[in-house]
C-alpha cells in the first residue's frame, strides 16, 4: 500500500532516566535508566502509523547497533521506513531526564539526521502521499525538499518548527500549508518575523494573550494553517478568516517526552481519516498527545487506534 503519511526527519536512540527531581549544577541524583526509540520525525511517524494511516518514514542513520535497533522496531510496528545509512557517522541520540511529576529536560547529538540531503529523498517516495510532515531536527535542505516534494506530489505540506534554530530561514514558510509550533516555537516566530511588529515577545506574553491576540499573529507567519499547541491549555486552529480553540483532555501525566509528537503525528493520520478537516483532525491530534503523556517514554508510548477511539468515545 501506498503511504498516505510521509514523514521525512530524524530518528534518535533515546537514552532515558527517571528522578525525582531534575539535578542542579554540580549535583548527583539517584534515577532508573530505560532506553527505547525517539526522534521528532520517527515519533510523529509511529504516532501517524499507530492512529491507523499507511505511513512512510525517511530518516539518517549511522551504520551501528540502534540502527538495527531501529529497523527491527520498524518492523515489529509494521510502519514502513526507509533508512538511509550515512558512513562515519553515529545514529542520532537523545539524553532525557524526566521528574516525577512528567516534566522533561532534552540534550540531542544529531549525528547522522544532520546528514540527511536533497538527494537522499527519491520523489518517488512521495507518490500518492496526502500528507507531508516534517520538523528542525534533521537538515534544513532536508526539510525544505521534503516540503517542496509534498507540493509537487499534491500533498499537504506540514512543517513541525522544532527544535526552533538560529539558521533556520523564513523563507521555508512559503513552502508550508500547515504550521505547527509549540509556544516556544511560536514565541521564537513572532521575533523573527517582520511583520508580526513584534520584538522580545515571550512565552509569559503568548500566555496573556486572548485567542483572538493569538491568531492575529499567527496570521502575520504566511502559511495559510498555523496550529499553534498549548501544553496542557490544548491547541489554537488559526485559518485565514477564522480561529477554532481546541481544549486539552485532563489526564494524569506520567512522562511528557513526545507529546508534540504526538499531536503532530495524530493531526496528520486525522487528516487523512476525516478527508482534511481541519478541526476533526486537531481534536483527533488533540486526545492523541493526551494518551501518550500517561505512558514512560517517546515513540514507545504513542496510542493505537482502538485506544483512540475508545478514548475519544468517553470524552466526547
Amino acid at each position: 500500500m501506498k503511504p498516505q503519511v510521509v514523514v521525512v526527519g530524524s530518528f534518535m536512540q533515546d537514552l532515558r532516566w527517571n528522578c525525582a527531581t531534575f539535578p542542579a549544577a554540580g549535583e548527583t541524583v539517584i534515577g532508573t535508566f530505560a532506553t527505547g526509540q525517539g526522534g521528532k520525525g520517527s515519533n510523529q511517524a509511529i504516532a501517524a502509523g499507530r492512529a491507523g494511516a499507511a505511513t512512510l518514514f525517511i530518516g539518517a542513520v549511522g551504520c551501528d547497533t540502534f540502527a538495527a535497533d531501529a529497523r527491527a522496531f520498524y518492523k515489529a510496528e509494521k510502519i514502513n521506513a526507509h533508512f538511509i545509512e550515512k558512513s562515519g557517522h553515529a545514529t542520532g541520540t537523545a539524553a532525557i531526564l524526566v521528574n516525577d511529576s512528567g516534566q522533561n529536560q532534552i540534550v540531542v547529538a544529531l549525528g547522522a539526521n544532520a546528514r540527511l540531503v536533497k538527494a537522499d529523498l527519491d520523489p518517488k517516495l512521495f507518490a500518492g502521499a496526502r500528507v507531508v510532515v516534517t520538523q528542525l531536527e534533521s537538515s534544513l535542505a532536508a526539510a525544505t525538499t521534503a516540503l517542496k516534494t509534498a507540493r509537487a506530489v499534491g500533498a499537504t505540506a506540514v512543517l513541525n518548527p522544532a527544535p526552533m534554530r538560529a539558521d533556520f530561514n523564513p523563507a521555508l514558510l512559503k513552502h508550508v500549508d500547515i504550521l505547527i509550533p509549540n509556544e516556544t516555537e511560536f514565541a521564537a516566530l513572532v521575533n523573527l518575523l517582520p511583520a508580526t511588529g513584534r520584538k522580545g515577545f515571550t512565552e509569559t506574553a503568548l500566555a496573556r494573550l486572548s485567542d483572538a491576540d493569538i491568531h492575529a499573529l499567527a496570521r502575520a507567519f504566511g502559511p495559510p494553517v498555523v496550529i499553534v499547541t498549548l501544553g496542557k491549555r490544548g491547541c489554537l486552529v488559526s485559518q485565514k478568516s477564522k480561529y477554532t480553540f481546541i481544549p486539552s483532555h485532563k489526564v494524569k501525566a506520567v512522562d511528557t517526552t513526545g507529546a508534540g509528537d504526538a499531536f503532530v503525528g495524530g493531526f496528520s493520520s486525522g487528516l487523512v481519516k476525516f478527508n482534511g478537516d481541519l478541526i476533526k483532525a486537531a481534536r483527533f491530534g488533540t486526545a492523541v498527545a493526551a494518551l501518550s503523556v500517561t505512558k514512560p517514554g517517546a515513540a514507545p508510548a504513542m496510542p493505537r487506534q482502538r485506544e483512540i477511539e475508545a478514548f475519544l468515545k468517553k470524552t466526547t
